[in-house]
């Protein structure tokens, strides 16, 4: 049998790199499993980080993670893990690894950390991505101050976007919402709507306007009528986003019934002992600082657990003192 680890990580996102450095640096041999493909893979530039006021993006952050984790000894696999199973008292992470030309391989734990993260939900418009943390966002939370006294158009679906559009008049009342799939709105929805005086379109977008020679500069939409609306800034909320906990299937974790899983607020340990999930894949307002801090607060009482298992005493149920 291939050596064990004491710690795979499933998703080298935010939480799992923030995870990822802080088991290194206790000294831990962990593998962190990373599809890259996750959500902070597209975000062009994050703004509401402290230390980076002007912005930092999504893929330079888990660029600089990789390097840090490595430095304090992580293994970095690029890879797509495809289940996780128990075997006695190991998990047994079986990955198609990219390295191993796509090959199955099968790697084992005494602990495992879920961090994989939500994708969201959109149509594969021209521009759209490269728009995306720069002039078109996701996440009024996070930017709901870009778009200040901006004119700003939600692409959406349904009741979705109808939210959105009306949580987003916080910001500004320069509003458009395009029910791009044009999903029926709640009437209820609409009165409001009407009462801000936010123009509800119901017609399919053609194209992302974007500025000629400028990266992710968002000018607007051209519906499939031809028609031209005019924009600075852009939400997407479509519904349905992909909520990435089908890997824990095998093992019992328990979930919400929106699949996000269910942990204990103070170790992030899931139902199932030795298994934990920080990040988006949890319950939280997803932001990326929280994502981090769920990395630490995981690798944290990880690193307790392991600690048991060397002087041979592990408990039985999870560990919340």
């Amino acid at each position: 049998m291939a050596a064990v680890y004491e710690t795979i990580i499933i998703g080298g996102g935010i939480a799992g790199l923030q995870a990822a450095i802080q088991l290194g640096r206790m000294g831990h041999r962990i593998l962190v499993v990373d599809s890259e493909a996750g959500r902070s893979v597209l975000c062009k530039s994050y703004h509401n980080v402290i230390g980076w006021p002007d912005g930092i993006s999504g893929q330079e952050l888990r660029r600089l993670g990789r390097l840090q984790a490595a430095r304090y000894g992580a293994e970095l696999l690029k890879g797509e893990a495809l289940s996780v199973n128990k075997e006695k008292e190991l998990f047994a992470v079986s990955v198609r690894d990219e390295a191993a030309a796509n090959e199955k391989t099968l790697y084992r734990s005494h602990t495992l950390l879920i961090a994989t993260g939500v994708m969201d939900r959109f149509p594969q418009l021209t521009g759209l991505v490269e728009c995306l943390g720069l002039s078109i966002y996701v996440c009024p939370d996070c930017d709901g101050y870009e778009i200040s006294a901006k004119h700003t158009i939600v692409l959406g679906s349904g009741d979705t976007g109808a939210r959105m559009a009306l949580t987003l008049s916080y910001f500004t009342d320069k509003l458009v919402y395009v029910n791009h799939e044009q999903h029926t709105v709640d009437p209820d929805l609409m009165l409001r709507l009407e009462e801000k005086r936010i123009e509800c379109i119901g017609e399919p977008i053609g194209r992302i306007l974007t500025a000629p020679g400028k990266e992710g500069v968002f000018q607007g939409v051209k519906l499939a009528s031809g028609r031209l609306v005019p924009g600075e800034k852009a939400f997407i909320a479509f519904g349905g986003n992909e909520v990435r906990s089908s890997i824990v299937a095998g093992l019992g974790v328990q979930l919400y019934e929106n699949k996000h899983i269910v942990t204990d607020p103070r170790s992030k340990m899931t139902n199932i002992h030795g298994v934990w999930a920080a990040g988006d894949i949890g319950v939280h307002s997803e932001q990326l600082t929280i994502a981090m801090g769920e990395g630490s607060q995981a690798a944290i009482w990880i690193h307790k657990e392991l600690l048991r298992m060397a002087a041979g005493r592990v408990e039985a149920e999870p560990v919340r003192s």
